[in-house]
């Protein structure tokens, strides 16, 4: 998991938990939920969206 993914997945957790204080989101619908405000988050951190491999040609990129 690169640093990317971590910093994600924290505003994630943190995003997730603050809607479900104050009552947007409950416990029965957190996983469709989280995937989009995660996925979402990746795309605003890295201007690419999570899954669709293109973070990996970002990476390759980085590295040369």
């Amino acid at each position: 998991m690169d640093k990317y993914d971590k910093q994600a997945l924290q505003v994630a957790k943190e995003v997730v938990i603050k809607f479900i204080e104050v009552g947007r989101i409950s416990p029965s619908n957190f996983g469709q939920n989280f995937d989009v405000i995660y996925k979402d988050i990746v795309r605003t951190i890295t201007g690419v969206t999570a899954g669709d491999g293109s973070r990996q040609a970002v990476i390759e990129e980085e590295a040369e």
